[in-house]
C-alpha cells in the first residue's frame, strides 16, 4: 500500500509540532483603544463590564454574592482603587482642618478671655498680691454687679453674692490668700457675737491692697445679702428661688412659677441663700485693719438697711455710732466738735473733717425719711455753715491736681502705653480723717444739703410744723433761725432754697473741669434732685393758687355788691413762676443728657 511505503522518517518531518490547547480564559489585561478603564476590586480576570443586566445568578443554589444584601454589593462595586485613594486623601483632609480648626478655637478663646480680664482689670483693680483665680473671681463679682450702670437690667445679685463667698473662702483660706490672718483673741479662737453670726479677723498685718479688697468683697456679700434677703437654695438642684414661690407649711398660698422656669422648690430642700446682713456688717465694723472710712461707710450702710426695714431706733443707735467712729478717729486734742445728742456741728469748730459731715449728713437725712423734720433741720444748717466755712483748696494742690493733664498727643500715648502696660494698682483714697476742703465738689454736696433743707422747709409748712426754722438766706453766712409766720412764707422760703441750689448745681457743673468726673457726677446728681423739687413746689403752689381763686369769685361777687375793695395778691405769680421752671427743666434736661453722653462716650473710649 502507499502509505505503507512512505518512510517514517518522512511521516516524522511532515507533522507539524504539538501545542497545548489554548486556553479558554482570556488575558487579565487586555489593551484598550478608547480609554483606560478603572480597575475593579472584586472584578475577577475577565475583561467583561460587570453589570448587574451582564451577570445573571448562576446556577448554583448559593452563589457567593448570595450572602451580602443589594446595599453592600453595590457599595463594593462603587469604591474603586481611585476613589478609595480619594476617600483617603478627603478624611485626612478633614482631620486636618478639624484640628486646625479646634486649635484656633481654642486659641481664639484664651484670647477673648485674656481680653476681658484686661478690660476687667483696668476697671476693677484687683490686689496683685493675690492668687490669679482669686484676682478672676474678684473681676468677675465685680462686673456682676456694675452689669448695668443705667438700671434697665436688674444685677444678678445671686451670681455676684456667689463669687463674693467663693473669693471670701480664699482670702480667709491660709493655705491659699490668708496667710498670717488671725482671730481677734489668738488665744480664744474665732469670736461669735450674739445675733450677729462670727466676729471680724485681725487683718492689720496685710498690705493695703489687699485689704481693701478684702473690705471690697465683705461689702459685696453684705449688698448680695440686702436684695436676697429671703431668698432659698434648692439643694437638690442647686437654684435659687424667691421666698414667694417656696412650697411648704411657712408659705401656705405659693405663688405660681413663671411659664419655662424651673419647677417650684419644696421647703424641706432648701435652705437660705444668704445669711443675714447685719452678719457681715458687723463682721466688718469688727475687723481689725479697716481705716475709718471704710467702717464708717459700713455702719452708714447697715444704718440704712435698718431704716428700710422700718427698724428706725436701731438705725437712729447706728447713726450714732457711726458718730462715735467719725469723732474717734480725728487728732488728740480736738473735741467738742458734734453734740452727740442731736447731732449738731458746733460753730466754733475748726477741724471738720469729711467724716464727720458724712456722719452727720447721713443722720439729718435719717431724720428727715422719719419726719422728724425738727431734728433734721438743725444739723442740714449746721452742716452748711461748716462746709461753707471749709478753707478754701490752695494753689499748689490745684496744680498738682492738674499736673497730670498734658497735651491730646501725650494723652494718645498714654493711651496706647495702657493698653500694653498693666497700669499699677491705684493708690489708697484718702480716709476722711484729714481736714476738708471747699473743693468743687463740696460745693456741689453743699448745694445738695441747701436742696433737702428747701425739701423741709416746704414739707414743714405742709405739715403745718410749729418748728423755729430759718426763713431767708444770706449769701455770706448762715442766718440765725427764727419762727416761720404763715404757711406761704414757709413755702416761699424752701422754694427760694431750692432755687438756690439749682443755680449753685449748674453754675459749679458748667464751670467743672472735664476730667474732673467725681464734681460732674455730684453736680448731675444735685442738679436733678434740686430741678426736680423746685417743679414739684411750683406745681403744688399753682394747685393751691387755682384752688384758692376758684373759691374767691363768689367772695368777689358779694364783696362788689357791698362796696368792699379787698386786695388780693398777685394771682398770676405762680402761673408764670411755672412757665419759668419748665423753661429751665429743658435746658436742665439737654445738659444732664450731654453729660451723660459724654460720660458713656468717654467709658467707651477708655474701655471702662
Amino acid at each position: 500500500m502507499p502509505f505503507q511505503r512512505l518512510p517514517m522518517s518522512r511521516l516524522l518531518s511532515s507533522t507539524r509540532p504539538l501545542r497545548p490547547p489554548r486556553s479558554a480564559k482570556p488575558l487579565a489585561g487586555p489593551r484598550l483603544f478608547t480609554q483606560n478603564s478603572q480597575l475593579l476590586l472584586v472584578s475577577g480576570v475577565s475583561p467583561r463590564p460587570q453589570l448587574p443586566f451582564l451577570h445573571p445568578a448562576t446556577g448554583s443554589k448559593n452563589p457567593p454574592s448570595a450572602t451580602r444584601n443589594q446595599f453592600q454589593n453595590q457599595l463594593s462595586r462603587l469604591i474603586t482603587t481611585e476613589r478609595k485613594l480619594y476617600f483617603k486623601d478627603q478624611l485626612w483632609k478633614g482631620a486636618k482642618y478639624s484640628v486646625y480648626g479646634w486649635a484656633g478655637l481654642l486659641l481664639l478663646s484664651i484670647m477673648a478671655f485674656g481680653l476681658r480680664n484686661e478690660v476687667l482689670e483696668r476697671r476693677f483693680p484687683s490686689p496683685p498680691e493675690w492668687s490669679m483665680i482669686s484676682r478672676i473671681i474678684y473681676r468677675n463679682a465685680n462686673d456682676l454687679e456694675h452689669l448695668d450702670p443705667s438700671g434697665t437690667d436688674p444685677t444678678d445679685w445671686s451670681s455676684a453674692g456667689d463669687c463674693n463667698r467663693r473669693l471670701l473662702k480664699r482670702l480667709e483660706d491660709p493655705a491659699v490668700d490668708g496667710r498670717d490672718l488671725r482671730p481677734l483673741l489668738q488665744e480664744e479662737g474665732d469670736i461669735y457675737v450674739a445675733g450677729s453670726g462670727k466676729a471680724g479677723l485681725d487683718v492689720s498685718s496685710k498690705s493695703e491692697p489687699w485689704r481693701r479688697g478684702y473690705y471690697t468683697c465683705l461689702m459685696g456679700i453684705a449688698k448680695a445679702s440686702e436684695n436676697r434677703e429671703g431668698w432659698v437654695c434648692d439643694t437638690t438642684r442647686n437654684k435659687t428661688f424667691p421666698p414667694e414661690y417656696l412650697i411648704g407649711p411657712s408659705n401656705p398660698r405659693p405663688k405660681p412659677v413663671p411659664y419655662g422656669a424651673p419647677p417650684a422648690p419644696l421647703e424641706e430642700n432648701c435652705v437660705p441663700d444668704f445669711s443675714p446682713a447685719e452678719n457681715h456688717y458687723m463682721k466688718i465694723l469688727t475687723t481689725q485693719g479697716f481705716n475709718t472710712r471704710q467702717r464708717l461707710d459700713a455702719a452708714l450702710a447697715y444704718a440704712d438697711w435698718l431704716d428700710f426695714k422700718g427698724l428706725s431706733s436701731t438705725a437712729e443707735e447706728m447713726y450714732s455710732w457711726g458718730l462715735d467712729i467719725a469723732m474717734g478717729a480725728l487728732p488728740v486734742g480736738v473735741n467738742n466738735i458734734i453734740d452727740l445728742k442731736s447731732g449738731v456741728i458746733d460753730q466754733r469748730a475748726t477741724y471738720i473733717s469729711s467724716n464727720v459731715l458724712l456722719a452727720t449728713t447721713s443722720l439729718a437725712f435719717h431724720h428727715a425719711r422719719n419726719n422728724n423734720l425738727a431734728a433734721a433741720l438743725p444739723i442740714y444748717l449746721s452742716v452748711l455753715r461748716a462746709r461753707r466755712q471749709l478753707p478754701a483748696l490752695s494753689s499748689q494742690d490745684r496744680t498738682g491736681s492738674n499736673s497730670l493733664e498734658g497735651s491730646s498727643i501725650a494723652q494718645v500715648l498714654l493711651f496706647f502705653q495702657s493698653m500694653i502696660v498693666t497700669p499699677p494698682y491705684p493708690p489708697a483714697p484718702p480716709t476722711g480723717d484729714e481736714i476738708a476742703f471747699r473743693t468743687s465738689a463740696a460745693k456741689c454736696e453743699e448745694a445738695g444739703v441747701m436742696a433737702h433743707v428747701g425739701e423741709i422747709l416746704f414739707a414743714s409748712s405742709s405739715a403745718g410744723s410749729s418748728a423755729k426754722v430759718s426763713s431767708d438766706t444770706v449769701r455770706g453766712s448762715l442766718v440765725s433761725s427764727r419762727s416761720v409766720a404763715g404757711q406761704l412764707k414757709s413755702r416761699q422760703s424752701g422754694l427760694s432754697w431750692t432755687r438756690d441750689a439749682v443755680d449753685l448745681a449748674e453754675a459749679t457743673l458748667t464751670l467743672a473741669d472735664k476730667d474732673d468726673e467725681e464734681t460732674r457726677d455730684k453736680c448731675s446728681q444735685c442738679l436733678a434732685l434740686g430741678m426736680d423739687n423746685w417743679s414739684k413746689m411750683v406745681a403744688k403752689l399753682l394747685k393751691d393758687e387755682r384752688k384758692a381763686k376758684a373759691e374767691k369769685q363768689p367772695m368777689a361777687s358779694s364783696s362788689r355788691l357791698w362796696g368792699s375793695s379787698a386786695t388780693v395778691e398777685d394771682e398770676g405769680r405762680w402761673e408764670r413762676e411755672f412757665q419759668v421752671v419748665d423753661e429751665r427743666l429743658e435746658n436742665v434736661r439737654r445738659l444732664l443728657s450731654r453729660e451723660a453722653d459724654r460720660k458713656e462716650s468717654k467709658s467707651g473710649y477708655l474701655f471702662m
